[in-house]
């Protein structure tokens, strides 16, 4: 692990969520530090611009380790439980728009023109509902037959920021996690409907966003516009790629999104996905699967699919 902390969300010896320090390998109670107020990442969040400094300077204490417990011992959950905004941009990859107008074409006989749209696109997703940690089972919906998986690169935002330039938007980044915007390919259109895309049914459901396994806080962080992407089902390689193919960078998405309405410490944005989702060669995941996301400095995120009986 690179120099500095992250932030965790885990379980302590009763099961309830806390929020941890993680550095060299151990995890340290953030209210050892910052004090009993800041029991959650979300309320660190709150009060980036004085927690944020606290920390990295704790952390730097030679001693800092041995306070802690190993991670290997530690249960971690979602880091943020939960924003209060989840955003996820669409068809964000250069690589990805080939892909999908390569798939257009076979079904339409017709060469798509893919240029760089002015603004990018949006849609929200569930938080408390669908957010889970790294190593926690994802339940694959019982009402769908094509679940997909999609790599992403999630920025966190540390502070309300609104009308922000795209020159400074990087700035109102608290930091990096990862993202699995998990999405029911047969549910994403609707029959009869006037409205035909129905986002809810087919990117909102319980377990569909696996999150983690930690923040990673911007000072740890080379470029946020150049880091390998990579995704692999039961062992085998399906997405690789680079946050450098993004149409509109996290800048250009912050920015748009702070036109619309004020960010606030916590909220999410998914930043879309790369080439290599299932649905170009019709393979969705089943339970058994084994879905692993590694992002360069971001650590990884491992979930297991399983049925959903509820």
């Amino acid at each position: 692990m690179q120099a500095g902390y992250r932030l965790v969300s885990y379980a302590d010896s009763n099961g309830a969520p806390v929020a941890g320090i993680l550095a060299a390998g151990r995890v340290v109670p953030a209210t050892s530090i910052l004090g009993a107020r800041f029991s959650s990442v979300m309320e660190i969040l709150r009060f980036w611009d004085e927690t944020n400094p606290r920390l990295a300077k704790a952390c730097e204490d030679k001693g800092f380790a041995d306070k802690g417990t190993p991670l290997a011992s530690i249960k971690l959950l979602a880091p943020l439980l939960y924003p209060g905004a989840f955003y996820c941009a669409g068809a964000n990859y250069w690589d990805h728009l080939n892909e999908m107008a390569a798939i257009a074409k076979q079904t339409t006989g017709r060469d798509v023109h893919i240029t760089k749209p002015a603004e990018p696109w949006f849609f929200l997703k569930t938080a408390a509902g669908s957010i889970i940690g790294d190593g926690a089972p994802a339940r694959l919906p019982n009402f769908s037959k094509q679940v997909d998986w999609e790599a992403e690169i999630g920025a966190v935002i540390a502070r309300p920021t609104r009308n922000i330039s795209e020159k400074d938007a990087l700035s109102a980044v608290a930091g990096y996690l990862i993202v699995n915007d998990l999405s029911a390919r047969d549910l994403m259109k609707r029959e009869g409907s006037i409205f035909v895309y129905d986002w809810i049914g087919q990117k909102c459901f319980e377990d569909a966003a696996p999150m983690g396994p930690w923040l990673t806080p911007t000072a740890y962080i080379s470029d946020p516009n150049n880091l390998s992407i990579k995704l692999w089902v039961n062992g085998v390689l399906k997405q690789d790629s680079n946050t450098s193919k993004m149409v509109h960078n996290t800048a250009e998405q912050i920015a748009y999104l702070s036109r619309h309405i004020t960010l606030q410490p916590g909220d999410v944005i998914a930043t879309g996905t790369p080439a290599g989702v299932g649905l170009p060669k019709g393979e969705f995941l089943k339970p058994g699967d084994e879905v692993k996301i590694e992002i360069a400095e971001l650590g990884t995120l491992t979930n297991k699919m399983v049925a959903d009986f509820a």
